[in-house]
């Protein structure tokens, strides 16, 4: 039974659903005088809509929401984090090149900055879909401190770990939360893509909106390629009133226009089409003359011109001749002139590509669309639509249940559909990073290796996923597993192992390991404190400057971090007269991190040349010796760059 109110009406509030009833789009957000959100009228805009009179102000198209200058902020800030090495969990971690991230997205984005820059060619991401049911943290009270924030709403249990909320529909910031939330880790994400990179970014009806002027602003509007359409159930969903849902939403982009797709395993259905072929390939015929929408001479009088076949070969011509002989113009079958789909100067361009035939008492002109272009690769894109039963969520939940048993995992995507755009966006054989910051329970891992194992190819993935904890009465807890990054890791060494026991034949050089690595705090001892807030007590701390649970491993990758190297590398460690010496890639970085080198071992690092060389700063017993080792390093190595930790 509901509680009495004890209170009267807020009329106010009452007023703002009324009006928002009547002009929704005069509903904006702000924040009362605690700070805390709160429904209010854009009064400009109301009046704009009361008036017939365009009233004067100043206007500009712009998309925004409350908290987006924070969110900016927050992106924009550095933060004393790293990425600690977790070999036990990894699989063939001396020789893989693949990686999986356990920690907070934008966090990890972050520390990615220096070493992925550019160097990403797809990303997937299937984030939060914002359903008044999903959760996700987002600190939206900017007014104190995240630490403060946090402890204020309870965000973290005793042992620190991040709790969830949901973001249900009641909450005055219900989008704006949302839009926080994904703004600043597309900003990150953006950075890293390579210039003829691509994104795809699955999405419901909700919010499709807001992503797509969120793209834009991030990505480009020229950059924006399509709005997907992916079927999912054919059957329909009766979650949603009046009509029964049968799919998903895909937005994608480029990061420019020096994008280029590649090929995808178009299926009998499809190749069927192409029927003819010459010594350039197989290719299917398609009529030059417009058809459908603005399609006569009337409508665009240029491209309203006369072609010349060979009667014999087929071949065209814009010129008459001897040889080209037959006239062709794009008359519709009502007599009415039409209009080719080029302009003259696209025809002369593409000539070798057009072909005549003649039908009944006059002559066509047609498109030769190729199978495959002068580089092997797949001409013809997939469509906007998307469907099949391979991409069917049916299909997805069987996979995903005949491989990981009881270890249950709500909505998991097809791997066919993550296979597909794998192979459409990138090269099999350019080592092309496929990245997913919302990694659940890694499809997008799963569908790599496939797309690998189809093509031969050497794609290589970073996931990315928040350890979220697992539901204590799931299946999967019971089974044993913690968090979702648990159960991605043990998809990945599943599906890896099960390719390979079905196809020893092929798979000997396919990479199913990766490499794990765990958000953590600095490596090094945070230092807060004034000289005169110094006591005895403290001392001890200062012996070192690197926190005392740190191993070497955990500094030679918080160096590549810093210094923007990728962490898939392979790197030795070997002795050198009692001191551990590691080599990062052949040579790119050198470090040791023991106490107290000897001057014999410095030179042997010098000699080998790196590009980089770190070491700790206790190494040397005092500053007369760090002097010397500049010293040393300018006579041997004299382009070596040298710093220590």
């Amino acid at each position: 039974m509901d509680k009495m109110r004890m209170e009267s009406l807020d009329m106010t509030s009452q007023n703002i659903e009324k009006i928002g009833a009547l002009f929704p789009n005069c509903i904006t957000e702000t924040v009362d005088e605690n700070g805390k959100p709160k429904k209010a009228i854009n009064f400009d805009i109301l009046k704009q809509m009361l008036s017939e009179d365009v009233i004067e102000g100043s206007e500009a198209y712009e998309f925004t929401w409350v908290g987006k200058k924070a969110a900016i902020v927050e992106a924009n800030k550095p933060i004393r984090k790293t990425l600690r090495p977790c070999k036990e969990e990894s699989v063939d971690w001396d020789t893989t090149e693949n990686l999986y991230i356990e920690g907070d997205n934008l966090e990890v984005l972050k520390l990615l900055q220096e070493s992925y820059l550019g160097a990403v060619k797809m990303i997937y991401i299937d984030p939060p879909y914002n359903t008044g049911k999903d959760s996700f943290v987002y600190p939206d009270n900017f007014t104190m401190s995240k630490e403060d924030y946090e402890d204020g709403i309870g965000l973290k249990d005793d042992d620190n770990n991040r709790l969830f909320r949901e973001n249900s529909e009641s909450n005055p910031r219900f989008h704006s939360d949302w839009c926080s939330m994904i703004y600043q880790r597309l900003m990150l994400a953006r950075n890293l893509l390579a210039n003829e990179g691509v994104i795809f970014i699955s999405i419901d009806d909700g919010e499709a909106d807001n992503l797509r002027k969120l793209c834009d602003e991030i990505f480009g509007a020229s950059n924006f390629v399509a709005d997907l359409c992916v079927v999912n159930n054919l059957k329909g969903r009766n979650d949603k009133k009046y009509i029964a849902r049968a799919n998903e939403r895909m937005m994608m982009y480029v990061k420019s226009q020096d994008y280029s797709e590649h090929g995808l395993d178009l299926g009998a259905d499809v190749l069927k089409d192409y029927k003819e072929s010459d010594k350039d390939g197989r290719y299917r015929l398609l009529e030059l003359r417009k058809r459908g929408g603005p399609d006569t001479r009337k409508d665009r009088p240029n491209m309203y011109y006369p072609f010349f076949v060979n009667p014999t070969t087929g071949e065209v011509s814009l010129e008459q001749s001897d040889y080209y002989s037959c006239e062709a113009l794009p008359i519709k079958s009502n007599g009415v002139d039409g209009r080719w789909r080029w302009g003259k100067d696209t025809a002369s361009k593409n000539i070798s590509y057009l072909c005549g035939r003649k039908v009944g008492n006059k002559y066509n002109i047609y498109e030769k669309d190729y199978l495959e272009g002068s580089d092997g690769a797949r001409r013809v894109r997939p469509k906007s639509v998307l469907g099949g039963s391979a991409y069917s969520t049916d299909v997805a939940t069987k996979e995903y249940r005949a491989l990981m048993g009881d270890i249950d995992f709500s909505n998991p995507k097809p791997i066919t559909l993550l296979s597909d755009l794998i192979t459409y966006a990138t090269n099999p054989n350019e080592n092309a990073i496929v990245m997913d910051f919302f990694s659940g329970s890694a499809t997008t891992a799963h569908g790599l290796f496939n797309a690998n194992l189809a093509d031969s190819g050497n794609r290589r993935f970073i996931m990315i996923q928040l350890p979220e904890k697992c539901d204590k009465e799931s299946s999967a807890f019971k089974e044993g597993y913690n968090t979702i990054c648990e159960i991605g890791k043990e998809r990945i060494r599943r599906a890896g192992r099960k390719i390979k026991e079905e196809n020893p034949l092929t798979t000997q050089n396919l990479d199913t390991g990766f490499r794990v690595f765990k958000l953590d705090d600095s490596n090094m001892n945070d230092v807060y404190y004034s000289a005169d807030e110094y006591s005895q007590g403290m001392l001890s701390m200062l012996e070192s400057n690197v926190k005392a649970d740190r191993t070497d491993l955990d500094l030679l990758f918080g160096c590549l971090l810093e210094w923007g190297l990728p962490l898939s590398l392979p790197y030795t460690s070997e002795i050198i007269e009692g001191c551990t010496v590691h080599t990062y890639n052949d040579g790119d970085l050198i470090a040791c991190f023991d106490e107290n080198i000897p001057d014999s071992v410095i030179k042997t690092i010098a000699k080998k040349q790196p590009l980089r060389a770190v070491f700790r700063d206790s190494s040397f017993a005092n500053s007369p010796s760090k002097i010397n080792v500049g010293e040393v390093f300018k006579l041997l190595a004299p382009d070596t760059r040298v710093k220590v930790i």
